[in-house]
């Protein structure tokens, strides 16, 4: 594929180093110090970009994407509040886009855990929150990855109303409570407790490799799509193969 990087900094750079080891071509990398390339960037010869900037950064990025019919990946969280925007602006331009607050492979299979257990316990007497551990210079809080997990559990366990990034006794809400340490790529926790026992699940990333990994397969995917996806299109058109 010939890329387009959108944002340059950790996981933009990991995504180079292992896009061009697989062969593929990375034809820009824009980042807040040179956007004005994109300017001069010919479309035609990008087959798919991948993005991963900063929350202020992201909506422009991607609308410049669509209007262009490039198809795009996005991994940048923090704008979710203009998504529905985003989702117009996709149809009205006939592109292509999709959106994960996470590309490891390991964390969407996560992601499927934490809602069938949600499932399991939505009839038990267990009380559930949620903890993730990010590295300092993660801007957003909670993570994406968080909001997602939340999210699952919500859909099932009709008595939490809302989630809540801090602690709380309130039985209509969910915590996730957002720890910022370095060094750390990633950790979710999801614990349900009880006065008998305590159920956990956990995720924890040992690098960002498989966030960049799942980033390239995707794009692998979307530069043949069209319209609004999502990743667990992508998971099933990969299970179903």
């Amino acid at each position: 594929m010939n890329i387009l990087l959108l944002g340059y900094g950790k996981m933009g750079q990991l995504i180079d180093e292992l896009a061009t080891a697989q062969g593929h071509h990375v034809v820009e990398r824009i980042h807040v110090d040179n956007r004005e390339l994109l300017e001069t960037l010919d479309p035609k010869t990008v087959d798919v970009a991948i993005e991963f900037s900063q929350p202020e950064a992201a909506v422009e990025n991607i609308k410049w994407c669509l209007q262009r019919q490039i198809p795009v990946a996005v991994g940048t969280t923090g704008w979710l509040d203009q998504k529905p925007e985003i989702d117009a602006y996709c149809s009205q331009h006939k592109g292509t886009y999709l959106f994960a607050s996470n590309y490891s492979i390991g964390v969407n299979i996560f992601f499927r855990l934490n809602e069938y257990l949600a499932q399991l316990m939505a009839s038990q007497a267990y009380e559930v929150s949620t903890k993730e551990i990010h590295h300092t210079s993660k801007k957003d809080a909670p993570s994406g990855t968080s909001i997602t997990l939340a999210e699952g559990i919500l859909k099932h366990l009709t008595q939490k109303k809302k989630w809540v990034n801090h602690s709380t006794n309130q039985p209509n809400e969910l915590a996730i409570v957002s720890e910022r340490i370095d060094p750390a790529p990633g950790t979710h926790e999801i614990t349900y407790t009880s006065p008998v026992d305590t159920i956990e699940i956990k995720h924890t990333a040992h690098s960002r490799e498989g966030f960049a990994r799942g980033a390239i397969a995707v794009a692998e995917w979307l530069k043949d799509q069209k319209g609004i996806k999502t990743m667990n299109e992508f998971l099933e058109s990969k299970f179903q193969a």
